[in-house]
């Protein structure tokens, strides 16, 4: 392992780790500036840091304590030999980054090239087709739920508002799943809902409105099916909706008609899950 004992502060190599939620509240504002990012993500915790080392992302670098080198040794040890293992204080640490790093490892990956809507489309399927969500939270959700119930082939597409998979929040939610599961940003929206039916994607719009039926009715044909859901509160819009095939919804038993949806996450992992059972 590279292990370099961090002492000083200014030190310039610790600069992605720097005053980090000033950084991150630069990149929340537009997921698509590639300058509020630089091209690298944040890895927090040893799980995410374990799917980090086996994924397809590069690592930039690592962060962590003294304690947490000799639990993560196995994990550190594949790195390539150049990545620098940054070890400080806890306290050192904490003020490296600007807030109290109870989980004590961070590292940084390098984003690199994605996939395009075409590489996505031509896998098996399922895929997860969002539309303008921008909680960071949700978006961690639904990639651990695809890692969990997707199989080997989904992939998620995100239309152009979707917030960062790779924000740090958005990887900690996801357990590291936004490092396994493949996704693309669609360049037009909702245009890409017609490519993707192109490629043989049946297209069903989750939404409790009239006209949708109940999943189960519309899966179980064998075919490709890209399941398309809607933001929080709005939902998808009537364009989306207009350019999917059909129109589903979960059922629901309801203790009040106050109760009109579902979370998107846990739908999207419903929705998964009556694909695969």
């Amino acid at each position: 392992m590279n292990l370099i004992p961090i002492n000083d502060l200014s030190d310039p190599r610790l600069a992605p780790y720097a005053n980090m939620r000033d950084a991150e509240l630069a990149q929340r504002a537009d997921p698509l500036d590639r300058a509020a990012h630089g091209g690298l993500f944040v890895a927090e915790g040893e799980l995410v840091l374990r799917r980090l080392v086996a994924s397809r992302f590069a690592v930039h670098s690592v962060l962590t304590t003294a304690s947490r080198v000799e639990t993560l040794r196995d994990d550190l040890g594949g790195l390539p030999a150049e990545v620098p293992v940054f070890v400080a204080e806890q306290r050192v640490l904490n003020e490296i980054v600007g807030f109290n790093m109870h989980r004590g490892v961070l590292a940084i990956g390098r984003r690199g090239a994605g996939l395009s809507l075409g590489e996505l489309c031509a896998r098996p399927g399922p895929l997860v087709v969002l539309e303008d969500l921008v909680n960071h939270d949700n978006i961690g959700g639904i990639f651990r739920n695809a890692g969990a119930l997707g199989g080997k082939g989904v992939g998620i597409v995100l239309s152009p508002r979707c917030a960062d998979p790779l924000y740090r929040k958005s990887v900690r939610v996801s357990m590291g799943c936004a490092l396994d599961v493949p996704y693309s940003r669609a360049e037009a929206w909702p245009e890409a809902l017609h490519t993707i039916a192109e490629a043989g994607f049946e297209t069903l719009a989750l939404t409790p409105g009239q006209g949708s039926v109940p999943i189960r009715e519309a899966v179980g044909t064998g075919g490709k099916v890209a399941l398309v859901l809607g933001g929080e509160g709005p939902g998808l819009t009537e364009t989306a909706m207009g350019a999917c095939s059909r129109r589903v919804k979960i059922p629901m038993n309801k203790v009040s008609e106050s109760v009109d949806s579902l979370n998107v996450a846990m739908a999207a992992g419903i929705a998964l899950f009556c694909l695969s059972s």
